[in-house]
């Protein structure tokens, strides 16, 4: 299975109200009326929401009977960590050099 690009990650991330689903799923699954409750907000619209979530492999569900029960998938999240770390590290890495620089360009003063 091809993994969803990190663009539809990051987009999925961006909203508050899917980063209010994910906080909740964190804790545990939870059914899609569950999600809704505390968000004040239409089940149709946080089935969209669901939707988008599930697209970008942040969230899974299943459906028994009618009842559809949703989970994180801590994998995706971790691809997000891995983006940003890596990121992180080249512009660490960046910094370094710049200060190496600006260390080896200074005049000493007591010349």
């Amino acid at each position: 299975m091809m993994q969803p690009s990190i663009d539809l990650l990051f987009h999925a991330l961006a909203d508050p109200s899917r980063r209010k689903i994910i906080e909740r799923l964190s804790r545990g699954p939870a059914t899609v009326s569950e999600l809704a409750r505390p968000l004040d907000m239409s089940l149709p619209a946080v089935v969209q929401h669901l939707q988008l979530l599930e697209a970008s492999g942040i969230v899974t569900t299943k459906k028994i009977g009618r009842v559809r029960t949703c989970s994180l998938d801590a994998m995706s999240l971790s691809r997000a960590e891995q983006w940003l770390n890596e990121r992180r590290n080249a512009v660490v890495q960046r910094l370094g050099r710049l200060g190496e620089y600006l260390e080896s360009t200074q005049s000493d003063p007591k010349k």
